[in-house]
């Protein structure tokens, strides 16, 4: 519960970024207006700095304002530069199979050329990473680990790690031991385990739509059929779709991206977590939590998870540092609940244990604060590169085009005009130099051939605008449009 002391903090900054959205839209602000500086804010409603500070914050989650480095904040908005949010997604009502692997692959091998730019990934660039003192670790851990981290770990995994993966959850208000925890090799990894231990080929599971191609591949291979939801580009997976194939269908398990999902950066609400969760309680059908994402928010405080409801221990919940520290290093976790001894079994005939020293380095990055101060910069750096592609977007590409505002993560969907076929658009972008991944890749069914998923999660420069700026022009020039 909230303090009075909070309550009122929040009230306040609310009320004056009220204000100031309200003298936006209605013209007051015009775009490119400079907005009081913090100063004045604090001197004009008797606030501190912080409070005015959390305002224009908020103003810059709605793409109402910028900030331009040593000058200020500035009006950004314009109905004419801001992409509309695509709808709520309609896939067809049936569990489906197919087989996307030769588009992913057309798509992934692209990946090795030389000068590409990789719009199609969905994690950071290196220099974005603290390789410098990943490597430092590295060498610490390899002195400090029996053996120098050559041996065996015990099948549960780095017990440092695990215990500071447990001291970590309390962002997200949930109360984990170490005990609770299993260490995997990256998320994906955690995710197979977790569907090879609860379901069996020809099994429904559900998903939302769209949905990360890692998972829909994974279902493939496992020879389960995909059950894919109606799905906010804001909110999340529809609520009123999940009860109507809890109670319909013979669903085996759901999976879902709770927070900043891949591909539509959406996050279920608080109470839309809690709803979801009392759903498979009440029809008694376990959900794999991919959380991955969750540390990467723009806003104030990191998102619950459905985990963080959990009674009954149907919630299996995954994560990993893969997206926002060492990708590389495949270190993920999973606290399986009430399933933890089925998962066990699976990691020990799979895999017997996970690799110790990287384990050891990511253990030490979490216990020493590290990892808090590497997110601080990486957020800010994500949240700035989020609005800039936003601004390019609505400058450069189709009239018409929408894009997801997401409020954390590294990726954004665009849904272009729709007889732009973005498989065809891919093929002459990588002739560019310029690879992204077409909608079509996130589903089973006939849907998202005009839409696609563009990384941020880049160094933001002249090359990467200019790029922007050229598959914007390149995707008009496919709807018949003159290049400005």
């Amino acid at each position: 519960m909230k303090d009075k002391t909070e309550t009122h903090i929040e009230f306040l900054y609310l009320r004056i970024s009220g204000v100031i959205e309200h003298q936006i839209l209605t013209n007051i602000l015009r775009y490119g207006d400079k907005l009081p500086s913090l100063r004045t804010i604090c001197r004009e409603y008797g606030v501190s700095q912080n409070t005015a500070l959390k305002a224009y914050y908020h103003l810059e989650s709605k793409l109402l304002i910028e900030t331009r480095p040593q000058s200020g904040y500035y009006v950004r908005y314009s109905s004419h530069r801001i992409p509309a949010i695509p709808k709520v997604t309609n896939p067809a009502a049936t569990a489906k199979t197919g087989d996307s692997d030769q588009l992913i692959s057309i798509v992934y091998n692209s990946l090795g050329e030389d000068g590409c730019l990789p719009l199609s990934l969905g994690t950071p660039a290196n220099e974005l990473l603290p390789i410098a003192k990943l490597n430092k670790g590295l060498l610490l851990a390899a002195r400090e680990l029996k053996g120098s981290g050559v041996a065996y770990d015990k099948v549960e995994g780095n017990v440092r790690l695990r215990r500071q993966i447990a001291r970590w959850s309390f962002a997200m208000e949930y109360q984990f031991s170490h005990e609770d925890l299993i260490t995997t090799n990256g998320c994906l990894n955690a995710l197979s385990y977790c569907m090879m231990a609860l379901t069996e080929k020809g099994d429904t599971v559900a998903m939302e739509s769209p949905v990360s191609f890692g998972m829909l591949q994974l279902a493939q291979v496992l020879g389960l059929k995909v059950l894919e939801l109606p799905t906010h580009p804001q909110t999340g997976v529809d609520l009123n779709a999940l009860e109507d194939a809890l109670r319909k269908e013979k669903l085996k398990l759901c999976l879902f991206i709770s927070n900043f999902s891949n591909p539509l950066g959406s996050c279920m609400p608080d109470a839309h977590k809690k709803e979801a969760v009392r759903l498979i309680e009440k029809y008694n059908i376990p959900l794999i939590e991919n959380d991955l994402n969750a540390d990467v928010y723009f806003g104030k405080h990191r998102p619950k998870s459905c985990k963080t409801y959990d009674e009954c221990g149907l919630v299996l919940w995954c994560g990993s540092v893969s997206k926002t520290l060492a990708p590389g290093y495949r270190v993920g976790w999973v606290a399986p609940g009430k399933f933890k001894e089925r998962i066990l079994r699976m990691k020990l005939y799979h895999a017997i244990s996970s690799t110790a020293v990287t384990q050891e380095v990511i253990a030490s990055f979490l216990e020493t604060g590290r990892y808090e101060s590497h997110l601080r910069k990486l957020r800010q750096t994500l949240h700035f590169n989020y609005l800039k592609y936003a601004q390019t977007i609505a400058d450069y590409f189709p009239e018409g085009t929408k894009a997801s505002r997401p409020q954390g993560g590294f990726v954004l969907w665009v849904e272009l005009p729709r007889h732009i076929n973005t498989i065809q658009l891919y093929e002459k972008a990588l002739k560019q130099k310029i690879s992204f991944a077409p909608g079509r890749i996130f589903t089973l069914q006939n849907q998202f051939d005009n839409c696609m998923r563009l990384n941020y999660g880049l160094v933001w420069n002249e090359k990467l605008e200019c790029s922007l700026q050229l598959l914007g022009n390149l995707a008009k020039a496919e709807r018949g449009q003159q290049y400005p």
